[in-house]
């Protein structure tokens, strides 16, 4: 698994409102939160920020924790999951929320210690399949296999009308014009585990990252999932990005192929991927997986992200820690995990799996 190097600064003032999600919030519908005093109400104003990708579900989170504690107020930023994970790192952020899991390759999990004076909290918040999307005048349906993808995102395969197109799509009316792909300008969580799927099962030869890799020439950069989605707009473009976006602006997506068949995006076959993945947590806080890209098990989708959420264990002001812990344990609780499969279109945690990440955030002071 790889981590994105801290190598963005986290504006001051980039929280303006079209980046803020500021929403009142309040206690769960079944075990509500309390503040530490038995009251069963939150108050005060917790703010974090992350992965654009979990701004549906942040929104979900906020308005289903609303009617309880309408004295707490929950700010999430949008800003992209490196930044999330910078500000968290820098204690700009209570909590992040992260596409792609802090680790030590380059000093995250060490820095974001010595914020927290313990190990972070790192559990996931929900697995989301990232869809693959295009506009072709003439195609409504696309099927591709790993290596092709892998071969138009790094420029090597230019026309839509290439063999390597062709041979998945006999059907299709592919024209002979160019290919657009387009790629995240920020540093995203989304786009590396874009990239880890096309290294693992593509062949992709450049190292996966949040980051864009310079190298690769041609194509054009979107700021956060809104600037895919505006460049999607041209005939001719193909990208990717979280699939309620894609469902949401009416996008086409590709299916793809695994083992023998063509898998499409959705969250029933995105929630089957972490049976098939295996642990790389660094501590006992740490819940962190390596994503199974090359499965060939009928019916999963392994273009998905693991879509994080970062907390630490003790906080030094008493009713920040109560807030972190109640709206973290809303969101992994069943209602929580319901209303962001609703809203965002993500495959809800295996409740054993949930149930383990409650009992890490149940234990933050």
């Amino acid at each position: 698994m790889n981590t994105t190097s801290l190598r963005r600064a986290l504006v001051p003032g980039i929280t303006a409102a079209a980046l803020a999600l500021a929403i009142s919030a309040c206690g769960a519908a079944n075990e509500q939160p309390t503040d530490g005093d038995g009251e069963g109400t939150l108050s005060g104003t917790i703010k974090g920020g992350g992965a654009s990708s979990q701004e549906k579900g942040q929104a979900s989170w906020v308005a289903g924790i609303q009617d309880e504690n309408p004295d707490l107020s929950v700010v999430y930023e949008p800003v992209g999951s490196g930044s999330g994970r910078e500000g968290f790192i820098t204690g700009g952020y209570l909590f992040a929320g992260t596409d792609s899991a802090l680790n030590d390759d380059e000093g995250e999990l060490a820095k974001a210690k010595e914020q927290c004076g313990a190990d972070p909290i790192q559990v996931p918040a929900y697995v989301s399949p990232i869809a693959v999307v295009f506009n072709v005048e003439g195609v409504d349906e696309l099927d591709l296999d790993p290596k092709t993808l892998a071969g138009i995102f790094s420029g090597k395969i230019t026309k839509w009308n290439d063999p390597a197109i062709a041979a998945t799509n006999p059907d299709a009316k592919l024209p002979d014009s160019a290919i657009t792909p387009v790629h995240r300008s920020d540093d995203s969580g989304t786009q590396e585990n874009f990239t880890e799927y096309l290294a693992a099962a593509g062949g992709w030869a450049e190292e996966p990252s949040g980051e864009w890799p310079a190298s690769i020439k041609g194509g054009e950069g979107g700021d956060g999932t809104s600037g895919v989605v505006t460049a999607m707009q041209g005939a001719g473009y193909i990208g990717f990005m979280d699939e309620s976006a894609a469902r949401e602006n009416d996008l086409a997506t590709v299916k793809v192929k695994v083992g023998e068949e063509f898998v499409a995006p959705s969250a029933e076959a995105a929630s089957k991927i972490l049976a098939a993945s295996k642990s790389v947590g660094t501590s006992d806080n740490d819940m962190a997986v390596e994503v199974a890209r090359t499965t060939t098990e009928a019916g999963v989708y392994p273009v998905v992200l693991v879509s994080y959420l970062l907390a630490c264990p003790t906080y030094e002001n008493a009713e920040d820690a109560a807030n972190v812990k109640g709206y973290l344990e809303y969101v992994l609780s069943e209602d929580g995990q319901e209303a962001a499969s609703e809203e965002a279109g993500s495959a809800p945690l295996d409740r054993g799996i949930a149930d383990k990440a409650l009992e890490l955030v149940g234990a933050i002071k």
